[in-house]
């Protein structure tokens, strides 16, 4: 008896697709990281280290640059990058409760 289940079967250890498509998930810099933010010593890293999309401050660039490689990170930019949410305006609107439409102006003579 014994020996492996005939059904069961090992994969193969290579690199995945997930893995070779993975230069397309790199993410580059923000522009607006170039600019200097203003210094606080209350903040890690004097406050010269920030995510705009997470809203994070990080101590150093390294901390920060491996933070962008990162899923939850990843997920808030595309998130943030989406169709926009809803407005009060909106929910107005759609209840019926914006501005009234009068329909098209006539003439007065």
């Amino acid at each position: 008896m014994g020996g492996k289940c005939p059904h069961r079967h090992v994969k193969k250890r290579r690199y995945s697709h997930k893995t070779a498509r993975r230069t397309k998930f790199l993410l580059k810099k923000p522009a607006g990281e170039m600019n200097q933010l203003p210094i606080d010593e209350d903040l890690p890293g004097m406050g010269q280290y920030y995510c705009l999309h997470c809203d994070r401050y990080f101590a150093n660039v390294a901390v920060r640059d491996e933070h962008f490689k990162t899923k939850r990170h990843r997920k808030r930019m595309k998130l943030m990058t989406g169709p926009a949410p809803h407005t009060q305006l909106d929910a107005d609107l759609a209840a019926g409760m914006g501005m009234p439409d009068n329909g098209p102006k006539l003439m007065s003579t």
